[in-house]
């Protein structure tokens, strides 16, 4: 499957206290049909941004193991941010945050 980006917003503004945040979706259309992931993300650092919680990943996908079994969620957390981790999204969150108004 190939992700495509679909949106980042920007949720949080940030300030002295709390950083800025947002979400991000990405998609995918294949034989079987429509797949998507999002993520939280949080600025932790002038042009750093991070995934808020790696094990919070929402997808329609269903992962299945060397027996066919569907994974459980905590065991396909790992996959999950492999998919996460090949994608350009940390591109897509700068391009958002420069895109606020000052």
């Amino acid at each position: 499957m190939r992700f495509r980006h679909m949106d980042t917003r920007v949720t949080f503004l940030g300030d002295d206290s709390e950083p800025t945040a947002g979400q991000t979706v990405w998609t995918s259309q294949g034989g079987d049909g429509a797949a998507g992931m999002a993520w939280d993300w949080v600025q932790i650092g002038e042009g750093i941004v991070a995934m808020a919680d790696p094990m919070s990943v929402i997808t329609n996908l269903r992962l299945l193991g060397g027996e066919g079994e569907v994974l459980t969620a905590h065991a396909a957390a790992r996959y999950l941010n492999e998919f996460v981790r090949a994608l350009p999204w940390q591109h897509e969150v700068h391009r958002a945050i420069r895109g606020l108004p000052h």
